[in-house]
């Protein structure tokens, strides 16, 4: 799918928001997510001394959507990573979700589409594409 005006809109909160936040090992990830509503949360991710008590910028935007407006359903979500010191490449760049994440996403929206790099850009995919096969309650005979 072809990125739209709003696409890049998120892409560009979600990249100001970690650019504001950025911490070395602390804060390296912003998120934006459209519902489908058409209202805009952007988050960046808490990292923590013990690494299994983090949480994904994409959670935290997706909790501030359930805590204000409830199931309002994802439209489009996206996130960035913000390139620590030592690294060459400079830019804020567009990161797919990781595996816990998509599985959240897919919990609350099958139908949502995420933004990810492609092979000639950032492009857009539904969170089917990227969790194929999901195991779910409704397939379990």
């Amino acid at each position: 799918m072809s990125l739209t005006d709003a696409d890049r809109v998120l892409i560009d909160e979600a990249s100001a928001a970690i650019a504001r936040r950025y911490r070395n090992d602390w804060q390296e990830v912003g998120a934006a997510l459209l519902t489908r509503t058409g209202r805009r949360y952007v988050a960046v991710n808490l990292d923590a001394y013990l690494g299994r008590m983090a949480v994904c910028a994409e959670a935290v935007a997706l909790g501030q959507v359930i805590t204000e407006l409830g199931d309002a359903g994802i439209d489009t979500i996206v996130a960035v990573r913000h390139p620590k010191p030592h690294e060459t490449d400079r830019e804020i760049r567009v990161v797919s979700p990781c595996g816990a994440c998509r599985e959240l996403i897919w919990d609350y929206d099958r139908q949502a589409r995420v933004l990810v790099p492609g092979p000639e850009g950032v492009v857009a995919v539904t969170i089917s594409e990227l969790l194929p096969n999901k195991y779910s309650r409704e397939r379990v005979l």
